[in-house]
């Protein structure tokens, strides 16, 4: 796709510098649906964008990315086929943002849950406002974590702290992030825009072309992993997207009450 033709992003320049923008902030800028899809395809189309050497990431309104859409679950139960795209999608995500051989920020203006939490720490950097907050609530709507959060988390944190926050659902805050490593630096709401600018002006004024082939050289190990655990994460999120407990709560959600799981 050319970069014109996104309808859920928008895209602003400065010098060779490229801001891309999820831009649904009356959704949370959640994925579902078209937004997932080109979210697949992005990194991919940023790699082949001529103008630019640095890529910053961030959400439109008070959240960078509130991750999943409920009523988007029950459509993809609904229609397994349709689930099956976005397993294809989920891996595209992936492998292309550890593909992408551009630097990529993440600026997290806001809470970044879900697949939302997943890319902002497959940036290369990630520098978040300090009310922000990351989560993945996959178990608690009785999904496995398989969209790359089950590969990144414990790289980044440790796995006694992955497992705790990938089963539990539980939200941290971007400073217990920054504390735990898996974000560069949490600070106040209004010096973020700020900061991150002048951090990629530093990474703009380096040779291109070496920040590339280091970026490249430190991922590998990264793209070993996703390639063999991709599959089965993605596995186990179809099986469990057809589970009793994962409509339960959905149920539970609409109708505003705790779930109760099949014990």
């Amino acid at each position: 796709m050319k970069l014109s033709e996104y309808k859920t992003l928008k895209f602003e320049r400065r010098d060779r510098i490229l801001y891309v923008t999820f831009n649904q902030p009356e959704k949370l800028n959640s994925f579902a649906g078209e937004s997932h899809t080109e979210l697949s395809w992005l990194f991919y189309d940023l790699v082949e964008d001529k103008e630019s050497d640095i890529i910053v990431i961030s959400g439109e309104g008070r959240a960078f990315s509130a991750g999943g859409d409920i009523e988007y679950m029950q459509w993809l139960h609904d229609n397994p086929k349709e689930f099956y795209r976005c397993v294809r999608e989920a891996k595209r995500i992936v492998n292309g943002m550890l593909e992408c051989d551009k630097i990529i920020v993440a600026k997290v203006n806001g809470d970044a849950i879900g697949l939302g939490a997943t890319v902002a720490v497959f940036c290369d950097m990630i520098f978040a406002a300090e009310n922000a907050r990351f989560g993945d609530p996959h178990n608690n709507v009785g999904l496995t974590t398989g969209d790359g959060g089950q590969l990144i988390w414990p790289f980044l944190m440790g796995y006694a702290r992955a497992k705790h926050y990938l089963l539990t659902g539980e939200k941290f805050s971007a400073k217990e992030a920054e504390n735990m490593g898996m974000i560069n630096k949490a600070l106040p709401a209004e010096e973020l825009n700020a900061y991150v600018d002048a951090y990629v002006d530093k990474l703009a004024a380096m040779p291109v072309q070496s920040l590339r082939w280091s970026k490249a050289t430190i991922n590998v190990p990264l793209r070993q992993m996703a390639a063999s655990m991709m599959d089965v994460g993605m596995a186990y999120e179809n099986v469990s997207s057809a589970s009793g407990d994962h409509l339960e709560a959905i149920a539970a959600f609409r109708e505003k009450r705790k779930p109760v799981f099949n014990k």
